[in-house]
């Protein structure tokens, strides 16, 4: 198979412990694993972030239209790392005074008008033992994350102008965006990326209050958005809004649970698989779709099977979860177990998808070894034309694939 980079290792994985012992290893999937500590507890602490933004040992990762710094030389190799920039690279765009005042005297002088370029509070690195050190109720160390947004766009009072300036003194430096979804670095670094690409994207997304349709603004390390009461910017008063009222004050971000699911003949010999009209021919992968309202994660699975592929599923266990920055999914993985008077495929309920078959275990750990890469992409040598292609080892549907052939065996990655 072509080159892959390396899962993450799921926490404390070298500790013995019952669960390990009844349940085996658990799995951990590309885009998890985050080497930060999140601190959420500090976000709304503006003197730590003032200090936490400029400390030495803080790295900034920017982001273009939502697509990661990465050195030229190093973005086409599997492992490789993002590019962090420094406060002083970026403090002409940040501004002096980010985080200078507490958030309801952020809140309290809003101006619509005043356009500030987005930072989200990522969290600390603890093994860093150069790190920032701040004591809040208790002594807190570690070197500080920060994501920030640098798209030029139009109408943003001269910083379009910063932003465009910045991109181009990196390209000389050797430096760009990342193309396409960033599925080929470092596992930690991914990880970072994640977290940056959603929350950016989610803060961008929502500019209006949902209950008034006034401006809003970012708060609490980029966490949350609220309305504020006024605008300095306006002569007009803003409407009374219900976001100002209880505890619901603010707007938060979404994940949105999505369930992908191996799905098992009813003889633990066939596993289903499926593939959109769009993708190349020979491509399949397990099949998924959103949760909805008042359904559990179980029910969603027999569902969604149910829906595309008119299969009827008995059994279901939860086996791992992928975060999925692409906008804001997680990725719930189930392996599922078809009952025998269940398993005839029928496409005529949701059109979803162009085709959708039971392939031999054989057949699928075949693929798994030659025939894995990112969509569209070239297999490894070993691949024959016309042979099952499948997605990569930093696809959850991949190490789903994995368990079911592996003989159910958690944390097996590779085969």
């Amino acid at each position: 198979m072509p080159d892959q980079p390396a899962n993450p290792e799921p926490a404390h994985h070298d500790l013995d412990s019952m669960l390990a012992r009844k349940f085996g290893k658990e799995v951990a999937n590309y885009f998890s694993g985050s080497p930060l500590n999140r601190v959420g507890f500090l976000r709304e602490d503006t003197k730590f972030l003032s200090q936490a933004l400029k400390h030495p040992s803080t790295s900034i990762l920017i982001c273009n239209n939502l697509q990661p710094l990465v050195h030229k030389e190093s973005q086409p190799k599997v492992g490789g790392k993002l590019q962090f920039l420094k406060y002083d690279d970026l403090k002409h765009i940040v501004g002096q005074d980010r985080y200078e005042r507490d958030e309801k005297e952020t809140i309290a002088d809003f101006d619509s008008k005043r356009y500030i370029p987005q930072m989200v509070f990522l969290g600390i690195d603890e093994g860093n033992k150069g790190g920032l050190e701040y004591q809040s109720k208790n002594l807190y160390r570690g070197a500080p994350y920060f994501a920030m947004d640098v798209t030029p766009r139009e109408g943003d009072a001269g910083l379009k102008e910063e932003c465009e300036k910045l991109i181009q003194g990196l390209e000389d430096k050797g430096m760009g965006f990342a193309a396409g979804r960033v599925m080929d670095i470092d596992a930690s670094h991914a990880a970072i990326y994640a977290a940056s690409r959603a929350l950016l994207d989610w803060n961008h997304r929502n500019p209006f209050c949902a209950a008034c349709g006034h401006r809003t603004m970012s708060v609490n390390g980029g966490f949350k958005r609220a309305c504020p009461p006024k605008d300095s910017s306006s002569t007009s008063e803003r409407p009374a809004c219900v976001t100002r009222k209880g505890i619901s004050n603010l707007s938060f971000p979404r994940t949105d649970p999505t369930v992908i699911m191996a799905i098992v003949n009813s003889a633990n010999d066939k596993l289903l698989l499926g593939r959109q009209k769009t993708w190349p021919p020979y491509w399949y992968s397990t099949l998924a779709g959103f949760a909805e309202p008042a359904e559990s994660i179980e029910e969603a699975v027999r569902r969604e099977v149910y829906e595309e592929a008119g299969i009827l599923v008995g059994r279901v266990v939860i086996h791992s979860t992928q975060p999925w920055p692409y906008p804001a999914n997680l990725m719930i993985g189930a392996i599922g177990q078809a009952i025998p008077e269940g398993e005839t495929i029928d496409l005529g309920n949701d059109p979803e998808l162009g085709d959708a078959k039971w392939i031999p275990f054989d057949e699928v750990r075949h693929s798994l070894r030659v025939g894995t890469s990112g969509l569209g992409e070239d297999a490894g040598p070993e691949y024959e034309e016309g042979g099952l292609r499948l997605p990569p080892s930093t696809a959850i549907a991949n190490q789903l694939m994995s368990a079911v052939v592996g003989g159910y065996i958690s944390g097996t990655t590779k085969m």
